[in-house]
């Protein structure tokens, strides 16, 4: 049982982020020679801002695919915990029973996408993909095509409020990102997300409760997209049906740029913050060199591209 919940080291973490801490500082230190307002202090802190909602959006993703599962629903999550929040809110004047809410529907969709992968054994993508569809329609249902918007400025401080001169966003990323990476290296359940991902099959017979950790990796995930679409609510100010369709595809590139492998047992939530930094970099640095914006989709394709082939042929070595 030693061998399949070994937890991976801290110098094996490290020496798997290396080429993208390069890659990432070749890239800040080409920007800064190219634009005069990429190394300023505010450009960095507003990069770090865009960076913590991408990231709270992808870290309860960065469990799933640990396991070599995937969750497609994590933006119409945000979108219907939003829309969910922010009609609480607006109607009851109690923004803190609106964050209960948010964070409820979240669980409570990671719960239902856990059951069909867990218990009814249907494929991740498929399962996910489905529940895309239905939180989706469900948001439309339940906003009616209406929207709502004018949060009390306590809620909006959690998108937009300043704390020693720093976004609170970026305080929300750094403390799911530490609670995270302890959880995935210091505790057994951790050892067991990193087992189910390598071989799940050895897992089981070594004694992983496979299907409760991949129930609990799906609740995670929901979980997380509860909270970041409070982040999101709080920074728009507003609350439509459609709030969270665009979320999905860069949480999922956040995750594969960042190493962790879509087959499973391989990553970090370090390594998934690294990498959704490295993709806000590349369009702050397109936005301040006035690229055309549909070069931006391009490029991120691109990286994500390169992400699946290093993660592939690492994958092959990796099988011998």
């Amino acid at each position: 049982m030693s061998a399949v919940l070994r937890r991976p080291r801290v110098p094996e973490a490290l020496l798997h982020a290396l080429p993208r801490l390069l890659a990432l500082l070749i890239l800040c230190v080409a920007l800064s020679l190219l634009s005069d307002v990429f190394p300023t202090w505010g450009n960095a802190i507003n990069v770090l801002r865009q960076t913590s909602l991408l990231f709270i959006s992808a870290s309860g993703l960065t469990f799933v695919v640990l396991t070599a599962g995937l969750d497609l629903s994590v933006g119409s999550t945000i979108g219907l915990a939003a829309c969910v929040a922010g009609t609480v809110i607006k109607a009851t004047g109690e923004p803190l029973l609106g964050v209960l809410c948010g964070i409820g529907v979240g669980a409570a969709a990671g719960l239902l996408n856990g059951l069909m992968v867990a218990m009814l054994r249907i494929p991740s993508f498929i399962a996910t993909y489905g529940m895309l569809w239905v939180l989706q329609g469900l948001a439309y249902f339940y906003m009616a095509g209406q929207a709502v918007f004018g949060f009390p400025h306590g809620f909006r401080q959690l998108g937009r409020g300043l704390f020693i001169g720093i976004p609170i966003p970026i305080f929300v990323m750094a403390a799911v990102l530490a609670l995270g990476s302890l959880i995935l290296r210091r505790t057994t359940i951790g050892q067991q997300i990193y087992a189910i991902g390598g071989n799940p099959v050895s897992a089981r017979l070594s004694g992983v409760p496979v299907r409760r950790r991949l129930l609990l990796v799906y609740v995670l995930s929901g979980t997380m997209a509860g909270l970041a679409s409070l982040v999101f609510l709080a920074q728009l100010n507003s609350a439509q049906a459609d709030i969270g369709s665009t979320l999905t595809l860069p949480a999922i590139a956040a995750v594969l740029v960042g190493g962790t492998s879509l087959f499973g047992g391989v990553g970090s939530l370090s390594g998934t913050f690294i990498g959704a930094l490295l993709l806000t970099v590349v369009l702050n640095g397109m936005n301040l060199l006035d690229v055309d914006a549909a070069w931006q989709p391009l490029a991120t394709g691109c990286i994500i591209l390169a992400a699946v082939y290093l993660d592939t042929r690492a994958s092959r070595s990796r099988r011998g």
